[in-house]
């Protein structure tokens, strides 16, 4: 059964397909599958406990689990996300780099992504292997992007509202949509009335079209840099609920887009239920995102996700069932 390369009447088209060294991730011949991005953290205090790995063994013992689950990227991280105990350069280096050597060896076919925001980590962690920087603090430092250009590998550019590594958003506010130019495909209605809450859509849009279009000109292939709105960071529940609606405007940048979802706190506040109950609504979410085009998933539950995914993928006819025997045999 063939499948088309452009969507069916009434499926949102998808963002950018994802390349990396070369290879196109997810595609099967003619079939696209959205791609998982699982998480593991090299750390004792990220705030999903699970995820956290600090022991090699179990570690490598995750990234095989992984794999053999669905992901075709694994990201790890060696620093928690928000407050916690100092992390300097050379201690997130112990952390990561040697990690991501061993997922080379034991996993071969599992491609490595470095979630970092320093540039002298991505350069360790590209020396031994890794195939994605997944820069979730949006160019902080701005030589990142660059070492991953020297070295040909993909980037994640973010979108954080100014806010600085490891800190948690305090009334953040973005212009009324009357103040910004909207981006085209986000009005509300046939009418062509605007959502006055997409001043905020019109900033990340401009953000991240601005750094991919600055990871391009310093070398990374256009086709390896990912767009990532970066729910619930430099947002409060209400934005990130925002741009998950609005999904389709970010998969239409012309980029591969990144959705991190995975039992974050817009989900918890929403739902009012702590990191550990997460999954069924961090699944919703997820079917959305899939539905409206995006690319690529980070994901705490590697299998369940992968099958949400697939079921999505189906009814955008951009893979074929597992098995459709019923009402033939």
């Amino acid at each position: 059964m063939d499948h088309p390369e452009t969507p069916a009447d009434g499926v949102p088209p998808a963002s950018a397909p994802l390349v990396l060294r070369g290879r196109e991730v997810g595609r099967d011949g003619r079939a696209v599958r959205p791609v998982v991005m699982a998480v593991l953290n090299r750390t004792t205090d990220s705030f999903y406990a699970p995820a956290r790995v600090p022991d090699d063994a179990a570690a490598l013992a995750a990234a095989e689990r992984a794999y053999a689950d669905g992901a075709e990227i694994l990201d790890v991280g060696g620093v928690r996300a928000g407050h916690g105990t100092p992390v300097d350069e050379a201690e997130e280096i112990r952390r990561v780099v040697p990690f991501v050597a061993a997922v080379r060896r034991g996993v071969p076919d599992l491609l490595v992504s470095v979630d970092t925001w320093r540039a002298g980590v991505a350069r360790a962690a590209i020396d031994a292997g890794a195939d994605l920087v997944n820069d979730t603090w949006a160019g902080h430092d701005p030589g990142l992007v660059e070492v991953a250009g020297a070295a040909g590998v993909g980037v994640v550019c973010s979108h954080t509202g100014g806010a600085v590594p490891r800190t948690d958003p305090y009334r953040v506010e973005y212009p009324d949509v009357s103040d910004v130019q909207v981006p085209r495909g986000t009005c509300t209605s046939d009418t062509g009335e605007a959502d006055g809450r997409d001043g905020l859509l019109a900033d990340v849009v401009a953000t991240l079209r601005a750094a991919a279009e600055r990871a391009v000109a310093c070398g990374v292939p256009r086709e390896s840099v990912l767009v990532d709105p970066t729910h619930d960071f430099g947002k409060n529940t209400w934005h990130s609920l925002h741009l998950l609606r609005r999904t389709g405007a970010l998969a239409g940048l012309g980029f591969p887009l990144l959705m991190a979802l995975s039992r974050k706190d817009f989900v918890g506040e929403t739902l009012d239920l702590p990191p550990e109950e997460r999954l069924e609504g961090t699944l919703a979410a997820t079917a959305v995102a899939a539905w409206l085009g995006a690319r690529v998933f980070r994901a705490h539950d590697v299998a369940a996700t992968r099958r949400v995914l697939d079921l999505v993928a189906a009814v955008r006819d951009e893979v074929p069932p597992a098995a459709a025997l019923r009402g033939l045999a």
